[in-house]
């Protein structure tokens, strides 16, 4: 059990720490009055010790080293705590009288005050596994010592005369406490299961293999805190905490876990134990000055109470809390500063229900029973502010001084007054330390329960209940698995409890009372998504109404963008519009999304929406009215045609080379026609008729008006004496003129398709929100050949009417082809630019608009004279007329 080496280590603290305490007696050990008598003992054929914070805040002192050191005296008495020690009491009394759990053992208990001080708690470790000496036996070695006589039947050494040493310790509550025992307990292999102790730190087992607890790791406390804070939107909040290894370890597991949520501290702040004035300026001036009215802070009720007293006196409102679990249940709290902790939210240990008979043992002291323990005593004299007759407790607190105090009446009751201790509605720590005990007693069980032979250890051993190794207690104790009060309590191969967390929102009631609500709760043993459940509809805020916005920078809304700020938290951002082509669907995106190709932004920028599809429909008004002229055109022309043929026989129509103006009718019907081919949604067929059926249609007229001016000319040439220029060009060459000069514009077009021919090309270069759904050239090269040649030939045409255009006739058509040229001219002239600079619809539109006013400048410049002869002045049309000079 590692008792001697305990035995030494406990004689040199005590020599070094304590001097004047002891006193070798009879080569043992024995420590002064007041330790003695500060505990809780029951003996037993196993003892379980039990350290407990029952005094917190120690009135600093500077020993002089002259004399005894006076014991060390304390600020505050936590009756919460003193609730916990008789739990631990009546669990063990409750399984010495059950006949399910250890019938042939007896458990005992030795409980100490650990006073949340590392040297007390340290002090009062070394006691418990070093055992201490029966009073009455002590008093007869000091009477000894002092010449009085001996009892010479007795006759017992220090073994008999011990206190039953403690082989398992319940403690400590706080993390460091438990990490300074561990570390000085360690090489004894002492077991020591913690009810509060929660920093994750602990949960290495190569650093603390003898550790376990009934308290959920910090670590999924942090996971919680980072998931309730993302729940509300707070991401932007302050994290301050204790200077201790329980505070910097949650901090920094929280600073972690909270990233990945988007979840950024204002601050981090670390205080002192002893909060002087100093430091809580300090810490007070960093939350007012901050921007963030969330604040968790991972501290105990003792903490927190100073640090309220300290708002309440600057008169700080308008703060949300978030509670560590250490002080998310401290209703005492809320008695005092229900006004600054109304709202507040925190996430506490699973509670118990009810533990029965617990109530019933928490309230059965009276003053006859109370004598039997300073702990009892100085709770009822701090409780109902008397003094016990013949009471041992020397401890004052604050300024209240104990000796002025008026004697107990004897009629006190607990039932006529409110005390923590005796509250029985929040029953958490109380819990963890009822499993603790639990836990031993079932390691014991499992240990009694072992079949030699089968036994866990070498060689199939089983360990011995009233005489083991501590090591062998540890096993049992990390494989238990039981249920208590209906909860099913087992461990993870760290030694940790399964997590389960109630969430607890502070409210306050008309009466001004403050209650501690479940508002939702936290099951690490759920998936991620579901472990965090709350119901917002029953939280109470601080301001009454809804939550506290708190952030660095405001959510970015769909269709922007997260820019971060350089040098800041990640939470500290700018929002920037999406560029043109993305979009952001969801808000606070950090990246914008790229639309397809056939997708566009809409106005918004949150959704990609189909482009606009743009072409020259049929259904556009523009189309319409294109088409409409077109078809106008077309029908005009063959009307013409129409009555030509009706007047073939006329001197006008004859005069006038008929063959030769029927197909030029009939090649501007065309022309007008192929306006249509511009009409309606390109494709690549389209689009390969369109540009040769525009290009040898406009050829086939320009080599009609060619061959009626040849023959102008020939033909006047023809009228001198002794010319036969009429015999070399009569209609068999006008045909082949005109075939001649289209053949070419064939040619052109044949090239240009089996080379690179036009296609359907859907264009969002010039807009990207439409989709210009057009006709590509293929080849530039090809395009303005055949636009080139049209020219070349209109050219050739213009040079030989305006060369013929003064010849004496009458109806000398020289004249008119010139005007029809210039028009020619000018709207293919003005084309050009304006179709190179107008983009989509607009410049099939002015392709098409080219080809209809050039073919009606030809049409109205070359046939209106004939058809206003024809039809309104038939009189003139006449061989006389035509044969006037």
């Amino acid at each position: 059990m590692g008792v001697p080496a305990a035995k030494f280590l406990m004689f040199l603290f005590l020599i070094w720490g304590k001097p004047g305490l002891t006193a070798a007696l009879d080569n043992c050990v024995f420590l002064g009055e007041e330790e003695e008598e500060n505990s809780l003992y029951e003996d037993g054929d196993i003892v379980l010790g039990g350290l407990f914070p029952l005094h917190y805040s120690p009135v600093s002192s500077l020993p002089t080293y002259k004399t005894k050191p006076t014991p060390n005296t304390y600020k505050y008495f936590n009756s919460r705590t003193l609730r916990w020690m008789q739990t631990m009491t009546f669990a063990i009394k409750e399984i010495n009288q059950c006949s399910d759990i250890l019938p042939q053992l007896k458990l005992g208990f030795h409980i100490l005050d650990s006073s949340a001080y590392i040297p007390e708690a340290l002090r009062a470790s070394l006691l418990l596994v070093n055992g201490q000496p029966d009073r009455g036996y002590r008093t007869e070695i000091l009477n000894r010592d002092k010449g009085q006589k001996r009892n010479t039947g007795s006759n017992l050494g220090c073994a008999a005369i011990q206190r039953t040493v403690s082989s398992v310790i319940i403690g400590g509550a706080a993390s460091g406490v438990s990490m300074a025992l561990l570390r000085s307990l360690g090489s004894f292999h002492i077991p020591m299961v913690s009810y509060f102790a929660s920093c994750s730190c602990l949960s290495n087992q190569k650093d603390f293999p003898t550790f376990m607890r009934t308290m959920p790791s910090d670590a999924f406390q942090v996971r919680a805190l980072a998931r309730l804070v993302s729940y509300f939107g707070w991401t932007w909040v302050g994290v301050i905490g204790l200077e201790s290894d329980y505070a910097h370890f949650a901090i920094q597991l929280f600073l972690q876990e909270s990233e990945q949520y988007g979840v950024c501290a204002a601050y981090t702040h670390f205080y002192p134990v002893v909060l002087n004035q100093q430091a809580l300026d300090e810490l007070l001036d960093i939350i007012q000055m901050a921007s963030s009215k969330v604040i968790i802070n991972f501290c105990s009720d003792s903490e927190m109470k100073g640090i309220l007293t300290e708002i309440r006196r600057r008169n700080i409102s308008g703060l949300q809390w978030i509670a560590s679990e250490a002080w998310a249940s401290a209703k005492l709290l809320g008695e005092k500063f229900g006004d600054l902790l109304t709202g507040t939210l925190g996430f506490a240990i699973r509670r118990a229900d009810v533990i029965p008979g617990l109530k019933q043992h928490l309230t059965r002291l009276r003053p006859s029973y109370i004598h039997e323990s300073p702990f009892l005593a100085e709770y009822w004299e701090e409780l109902f502010n008397c003094r016990l007759n013949g009471s041992v407790n020397s401890h004052s607190h604050g300024a209240d001084n104990y000796q002025d105090r008026l004697p107990c009446k004897g009629t006190e009751d607990l039932n006529d007054v409110y005390s923590p201790y005796a509250d029985v509605t929040q029953l958490r720590v109380s819990y963890n330390v009822y499993k603790a005990v639990y836990l031993v007693a079932h390691a014991l069980q499992d240990m009694s329960n072992c079949i030699v032979g089968l036994g866990p250890f070498l060689n199939g051993t089983c360990a011995d209940p009233k005489k083991y190794e501590p090591w062998q207690l540890i096993y049992y104790m990390k494989h238990a698995n039981f249920s208590a009060l209906g909860a099913k309590v087992s461990f993870d191969q760290n030694g940790d409890p399964i997590a389960y967390y109630d969430l607890l929102n502070w409210q306050r009631r008309p009466d001004g009372s403050l209650h501690l609500v479940k508002v939702g709760f936290y099951d690490a043993s759920l998936p991620a998504g579901r472990s965090l459940v709350i119901n917002d509809s029953v939280i109470q805020w601080p301001d009454g109404k809804q939550s506290f916005r708190s952030v660095c920078s405001e959510s970015c809304p769909p269709g922007s963008r997260i820019a971060r700020r350089k040098g800041e938290p990640i939470c500290c951002f700018d929002c920037v519009p999406c560029a043109e082509g993305e979009v952001s669907n969801k808000t606070d995106s950090l990246e914008c999304l790229r639309c397809s190709e056939d997708t566009w932004p809409n106005d918004d920028k949150e959704l990609c929406i189909p482009k606009t599809i743009e072409f020259l429909s049929y259904h556009d008004l523009m189309g319409i009215v294109l088409c409409v002229v077109s078809i106008f055109g077309a029908c005009m022309s063959l009307s013409i045609l129409a009555i030509f043929f009706a007047c073939k026989d006329t001197p006008l129509v004859r005069a006038n080379n008929m063959e030769l103006s029927f197909l030029l009718l009939v090649f501007l019907a065309v022309c007008f026609l192929v306006g249509l081919l511009f009409i309606g949604e390109p494709s690549d067929w389209l689009c390969r008729i369109r540009y040769p059926a525009f290009g040898i249609s406009f050829a086939l007229c320009i080599s009609c008006l060619l061959a009626k001016t040849a023959v102008v000319l020939v033909a006047f040439k023809s009228t001198l004496p002794g010319s036969n220029a009429m015999k070399w060009f009569g209609p068999n060459q006008q045909r082949a003129s005109t075939l001649l000069g289209t053949s070419v514009q064939v040619i052109i077009s044949l090239i240009w398709l089996l080379t690179s021919p036009p296609h359907a090309n859907n264009n969002t270069n010039y807009h990207s929100a439409t989709i210009i759904i057009e006709c590509v050239t293929g080849s530039e090269v090809g395009f303005w050949c055949v636009l080139g040649y049209i020219g070349i030939l209109a050219c050739m045409c213009f040079l030989m009417a305006f060369l013929a255009r003064r010849l004496p006739d009458n109806f000398n058509e020289a004249k008119f082809i010139t005007f029809s040229m210039l028009i020619f001219f000018a709207v293919w002239i003005t084309f050009i630019p304006v179709y190179v600079s107008s983009a989509g619809k607009y410049t099939v539109a002015v392709h098409i608009f080219a080809i209809l006013a050039s073919a009606f400048g030809l049409l109205f410049c070359i046939f209106a004279p004939k058809c206003y002869i024809i039809i309104l002045k038939p009189e003139i049309n006449c061989k006389k007329n035509i044969m006037k000079r």
